[in-house]
């Protein structure tokens, strides 16, 4: 099963992309891609510059990353209880050439973040409107605390309760070969 695997951060010091990474390697037989969304930097979207220059190249990127994968796996870090604004903006830019931008492929979100909420804010978000681009999402888990239940020497989380979880949640994405 090919996987996309992404945190929704332009952040160099994402927590978010720590988790994706131990993420992935719980998962048995996948072939994992990770994408750095740093790679498919616009301009901030406003349908006044679309209509002057036209839609970036990076945003059919992105939408080409995903049609070649069986699914996907999304890390969403939170700002104000918000996406980040470099993920939503590559969002909104893939969202002008296909609005479907999940192409109905299986989807797990997680979140995280260094309080209790892990990013249960975004993470919401990201499950509730998932359907209205063409995103099946299978399983979603917030993370709270990060720096307690993570030890990010040794790339992995800590908490055997949270490790279980993360097990069950990434089974989901197996189930949906």
């Amino acid at each position: 099963m090919k996987i996309l695997a992404l945190a929704a951060s332009n952040s160099l010091k994402s927590i978010n992309k720590d988790l994706i990474k131990y993420a992935s390697s719980l998962i048995p037989d996948g072939d994992i891609e990770f994408l750095d969304i740093n790679d498919y930097e616009m301009p901030i979207y406003s349908i006044d510059l679309e209509e002057k220059q036209g839609i970036p190249d990076p945003a059919s990127r992105f939408l080409d990353k995903i049609a070649k994968v069986d699914a996907l796996l999304i890390s969403l870090a939170e700002h104000n209880g918000n996406y980040t604004v470099a993920y939503k903006n590559l969002f909104d830019w893939a969202t002008r050439v296909n609005q479907k931008v999940y192409q109905d492929k299986p989807l797990v979100f997680l979140s995280t973040s260094p309080g209790p909420g892990g990013a249960r804010s975004v993470l919401s978000l990201a499950v509730e409107s998932a359907h209205y681009f063409a995103g099946k999402v299978v399983a979603s888990l917030s993370i709270p605390e990060f720096f307690k239940n993570f030890d990010t020497d040794k790339g992995l989380l800590t908490n055997d309760l949270l490790v279980k979880q993360l097990k069950d949640t990434l089974s989901h994405l197996q189930d949906n070969k």
